[in-house]
């Protein structure tokens, strides 16, 4: 992805120094998070999250936006019925509890943060029309999004203070 206000900064989110360096001179952070593999327990998300934000303290860098999921939080239970009952609970228990971790040092920093859930992502294209919001989500059935369209609106989220220190849902 190319922009001129976008720099896109390489390094290890475990690694403190790294984090550090690519903050550092920043306006904003969108942190993104995941991994592919099953790892018990799941800690990668919380600890990169600790360092993004001890980074961010240090580097007087304010405003993050920082994608999770729904079914986190308040948000229990809006993946729908295969997640809620069987995917969340069997297979995926520990990295949402790491997810869980996440969201609560954002919450406990002195930034200004937005927390991005979105439902089951996808690889299609971006279409810019979305539902976003605290309703986002169904108990029934599972919603989805192309990671194009999170990308697009984690990005609108720098420019407005609407859902500044929430987390709100955002789906097709």
């Amino acid at each position: 992805m190319k922009h001129d206000r976008l720099t896109v900064a390489r390094g290890d989110v475990l690694d403190y120094s790294s984090v550090e360096s690519a903050v550092r001179g920043q306006d904003a952070v969108l942190c993104a998070l995941g991994h592919k593999r099953f790892v018990i327990p799941s800690t990668i998300l919380s600890r990169g999250t600790a360092h993004i934000v001890a980074a961010m303290e240090a580097c007087r860098v304010r405003r993050l936006v920082c994608m999770t999921s729904l079914g986190i939080g308040d948000s229990w239970g809006r993946m729908g019925l295969l997640y809620g009952l069987f995917l969340e609970p069997l297979l995926l228990h520990f990295y949402f509890q790491d997810k869980e971790k996440q969201e609560k040092l954002i919450r406990e920093s002195s930034l200004d943060w937005v927390i991005v859930r979105p439902g089951a992502l996808t690889n299609g294209p971006r279409r810019g029309a979305y539902r976003h919001g605290a309703g986002v989500g169904h108990w029934l059935w599972t919603v989805r999004i192309s990671r194009a369209d999170v990308a697009d609106f984690m990005l609108n989220q720098l420019g407005t203070t609407l859902y500044l220190r929430s987390a709100p849902g955002v789906s097709r």
